[in-house]
Order: structure tokens, then sequence, then C-alpha cells
């Protein structure tokens, strides 16, 4: 279709999910690699100077999965940060507000796909899982947290749209 028909005007540009080839796998790569790496430099370098130490999530991996060993739990981090949140924002997060809000742009579904990380962590995985209060009982940590996986999900959306166009 091109830009002249009757139908550009109300339909996508692009289908709702990507086609799955390389280019994705490449951008569902770099997306994750980018986003971990930002989430890693506010974890880190940033929070502690608000709430007095690090976000470590790989900790919360050890809980949930008993590990007793810090290495494989951030290792599963690593992993679900750079391929699987990647593409659960592609063939997700992103389609959903596609079909649901069509006019929502990316810099919002982004974050909000960061809210809903958050919401699987501290309420799915810390809370249901692992048994603790859910979302850590809403303290300090647990909103440098929110911030965190919002620019996760910002710094994936920005990836995808500069990679993918959209």
């Amino acid at each position: 279709m091109n830009d002249s028909s009757p139908m550009s005007e109300t339909t996508h540009k692009h289908p709702v999910c990507p086609p799955l080839v390389w280019h994705t796998l490449g951008t569902i790569i770099l997306a994750g690699l980018v986003a971990d790496v930002s989430w890693e430099i506010w974890a880190r370098f940033i929070t502690p100077f608000w709430v007095g130490g690090p976000l470590q999530p790989a900790a919360l991996v050890q809980s949930v999965f008993g590990f007793r060993n810090l290495f494989w739990a951030e290792v599963i981090h690593a992993i679900v940060g750079v391929v699987f949140y990647p593409i659960g924002y592609l063939y997700i997060a992103r389609p959903l507000a596609r079909v649901i809000i069509p006019p929502l742009p990316w810099w919002i579904v982004g974050p909000c796909f960061g809210v809903g990380l958050w919401v699987f962590a501290l309420y799915v995985m810390a809370h249901l899982i692992a048994g603790l209060p859910p979302f850590l009982g809403f303290i300090t940590l647990t909103w440098a947290s929110l911030v965190g996986h919002m620019i996760f999900g910002f710094m994936t959306a920005l990836v995808v749209r500069i990679r993918e166009g959209w």
C-alpha cells in the first residue's frame, strides 16, 4: 500500500506485530542491551543517592528460585532484560496499545510497559512467588524500582522507534 491509497489515512503504516526476521531479532537484542544498561546505571549508580543503596533485582531472582549463588540470578535477570522483556514490548505491549489506543505515542507506551514490568517484578515475583509484602510495602526502594522500570521501558521503545520506525 502506498501513501496515496485511500486506506493510508485510517490504517497503520506497519502491521500490528513486526515480522519475525533477523532485523527484528537485532532490534530485540539491541533494545534489550540499551534498556538493561540504562537500568543498571539507574539501579547501581543513581538509586544509591536516593535510597542509600542500589537496586538488586538479582537478589529477588535468587529468592524466587532459591539460588545459593548470586551469579546465576544475575545471568537470569540479564537474559530476561535483554531478550524476553523486549519481546514482550514488541509482541504484547505495543500491539495492545496500537489496537486499544492507536494514537498513543511510543514515548508513553514505553514507560507504561515499564510500569507493567514493575508490577510483574514487585507484585507477581516478589509477593506472589517469593512471599514478600506486595510492592515491598511501598518503601522508597519500591519507587526507585518504578522509575528504573519506566526508564527500561522508555529505552526499549526508543530503540524500537529508531530501528523499526514505529
